[in-house]
């Protein structure tokens, strides 16, 4: 296989060193004083964005929108948000961002648009028109649509009813229907014209974007385009159509799904895929099985993280493994400190708490993510009121606490102007305090992300061998191996002592690379044996004979 064949393979030259930070951009920093985030914000702030080891920004959207949906309901794809700049603003961020070695990726809303879309109020009409079936409609405003999908009655002229892909202010574009019913004729092949139409748009869109700059996209519920498409057949068919695009005309450019499956995410063409709260039960196994801290999702039980020490690591590794297995050396799982879905990670958990998740998150294969605040260890504020669509994710949404100031130094503009509540508390966690302090939630995670950038064999390409991960039992114990160079991690999230005989005889030259400020101890011999503290982990370099 040759290098360039390789490439498309795996995906851009710069992926498998990347750790990625997620900007919610009416929150992140607000540069011109409204009480709102904003692009020359963001623009401010990117040297504290490369100082925390991250080579990549994931914009949660920044286009046109009534924003019912946070911005997941769009008006105009080729248009950033007045409230958040303009056009020539993002490319301004394009290039400084660049100029730091940092790539800006974009939110794509692929599913669907707002109903204040110019497409869907042509639509929507009853006269015939060019977009008259570019969203989905049944015939007739009494025919029901079938199981699962969700049909949304009474809405302007048109006699029919339309799919909405998540919320009723959101109409599912018409990629088609895999196997069409043909008594509903409205149920479209995706080899229809109008389905045609509507994925050349978006191929369109994409296009327009990294011309001006974007290093690329990470796609909102991508597996959800084709209906009725439960073998996900059709719908990749599609984003391998765009990753043959990509390959070939913007071979730097990265595609990141949402679609919490890697195996059939990374087999349709993603470079990435997150292994998260829908699909994959690994994920809410290890950080959000309580439900005092699955405020969103109804299960119970213990996380792994958790130092009440009653979780269970084989959760998380029976299905993580089955997905990395299947995507090996073909794309790349992330699994992130969390998003602008999910309470934050701080919940419940204690500052060595948090600092045990990155030390997990950044010595895992695949690409890391993380949530703007979660480095500084920022609360989620349950009690708010619900905001743009946010409900109960709104309180994961607030303003980043810069410094001790007016707002927290988000903004300058007065407290009843400001997108969402500072939070109230005076121990809020903030950038400048963390700033002054080795031991920081801040530099700790600077030190994990450096570590990792520095040694490839914690990165995304390194061998993953779990050593020790026994079914209700701590600690957990993996190595990580790339060429010849090893290193072995422990992570005790529980609040008691663990200490395990591993299965290595033959270990040598080992070396703490980093740990928690309880230290553990490797004690090698005929036997290792690893004793752990309370919420205690350990980074090892070693060799093996």
């Amino acid at each position: 296989m040759s290098k360039q064949d390789d490439m498309k393979r795996k995906g851009p030259s710069w992926l498998s060193s990347a750790v990625f930070y997620q900007i919610y951009p009416p929150s992140f920093y607000d540069g011109n004083g409204d009480g709102i985030g904003d692009l020359g914000g963001i623009i401010e702030k990117l040297d504290y964005v490369q100082s925390l080891g991250c080579n990549g920004v994931w914009l949660n959207p920044c286009f046109a929108s009534p924003f019912r949906d946070g911005g997941y309901d769009v008006t105009d794809y080729y248009r950033v948000a007045p409230r958040y700049g303009t056009n020539r603003d993002l490319k301004r961020l394009f290039k400084a961002a660049e100029r730091r070695g940092i790539k800006v990726c974009l939110d794509l809303v692929a599913g669907h648009t707002s109903i204040d879309h110019p497409w869907f109020q042509a639509s929507s009409r009853a006269e015939s028109n060019p977009y008259s079936d570019w969203y989905i409609w049944t015939r007739d405003w009494t025919e029901s649509a079938e199981a699962g999908l969700t049909e949304i009655r009474g809405y302007g002229e048109r006699n029919g009813n339309y799919l909405a892909n998540f919320f009723w202010s959101q109409p599912a574009l018409n990629y088609g229907f895999d196997r069409p019913d043909p008594d509903k004729p409205w149920q479209k092949p995706v080899g229809d014209p109008a389905c045609r139409a509507v994925r050349e748009e978006m191929i369109k869109i994409m296009r327009y974007w990294l011309d001006r700059g974007a290093a690329g996209f990470r796609v909102d519920m991508a597996g959800s385009l084709v209906k009725n498409d439960k073998e996900a057949r059709k719908t990749s068919e599609f984003w391998r159509e765009v990753r043959a695009m990509l390959d070939r005309d913007y071979p730097e450019a990265v595609l990141i799904a949402e679609w919490s499956n890697p195996a059939v995410a990374i087999k349709a063409g993603f470079h990435v895929d997150f292994f998260i709260h829908f699909n994959t039960p690994g994920y809410t196994s290890l950080f959000r099985q309580e439900g005092g801290r699955d405020i969103n999702f109804s299960t119970t039980g213990h996380s792994f993280f958790s130092r009440a020490g009653k979780g269970d690591v084989s959760e998380f590794l029976d299905n993580y493994l089955d997905h990395y297995r299947k995507t090996k050396g073909r794309g790349y799982i992330s699994i992130p400190t969390g998003n602008h879905d999910l309470p934050r990670i701080s919940l419940g958990r204690t500052r060595a708490e948090i600092e045990l998740v990155f030390a997990f998150i950044l010595t895992m294969p695949g690409i890391p993510f993380i949530y703007y605040g979660d480095e500084i260890g920022m609360r989620y504020l349950p009690e708010l009121p619900g905001k743009e669509g946010g409900y109960t994710r709104t309180g994961a949404r607030t303003p980043m606490q810069w410094g001790p100031g007016k707002n927290a130094g988000f903004s300058s503009g007065g407290g009843k102007t400001l997108y969402l509540p500072i939070d109230p508390e005076r121990d809020r966690p903030t950038v400048a305090e963390q700033e002054t302090s080795d031991r920081s939630l801040l530099n700790r995670v600077r030190k994990l992300a450096a570590l990792r950038k520095e040694n490839t064999a914690l990165g995304a390409e390194g061998e993953f061998y779990p050593v020790f991960a026994e079914p209700q039992t701590y600690p957990f114990v993996y190595l990580r191996k790339l060429h010849r160079a090893a290193y072995l991690v422990g992570l005790n999230p529980a609040g008691y002592p663990g200490e395990v005989t591993l299965p290595l005889s033959d270990l040598n030259q080992v070396q703490l690379a980093m740990s928690s400020e309880k230290e553990p101890s490797l004690e090698c011999g005929s036997h290792a044996v690893l004793k752990m503290p309370p919420l205690s982990y350990g980074i090892y370099t070693l060799s093996i004979k």
